[in-house]
């Protein structure tokens, strides 16, 4: 009689989920930061946004955090991953700025 392993679904789903940790992590890191001004439009008029800045903003901190990952899975080097994950994120805060208050005055500013 031939014995096979073969390990069970839940074992399966629990490898998967393990191995994709950080996925998880950046999708929940997203989704608490937009919970931010949500809840802060319940208690004040000053925050005022519409599900257009939801969409742009989860756009703009989910890609900033799936760019980090790719950078982290592929660049060999420590500094190098340091360095490009730096720059994704002053690129993250440039644009959030810019469509937040309009710093370089372009048509896409918030005012």
């Amino acid at each position: 009689m031939v014995h096979c392993f073969c390990p069970d679904s839940k074992l399966i789903k629990a490898f998967i989920i393990m191995q994709n940790k950080r996925l998880i992590i950046i999708v929940l890191t997203s989704v608490i930061i937009l919970l931010i001004p949500l809840i802060a439009m319940q208690f004040t008029d000053e925050v005022n946004w519409s599900l257009f800045d939801f969409i742009i903003a989860g756009a703009l901190l989910l890609g900033t955090g799936l760019m980090c990952e790719l950078a982290i899975r592929k660049v060999d080097k420590i500094k190098y991953r340091i360095a490009i994950c730096l720059a994704i994120l002053v690129l993250l805060l440039l644009i959030w700025a810019e469509l937040a208050v309009g710093i370089f005055g372009t048509p896409f500013s918030g005012q």
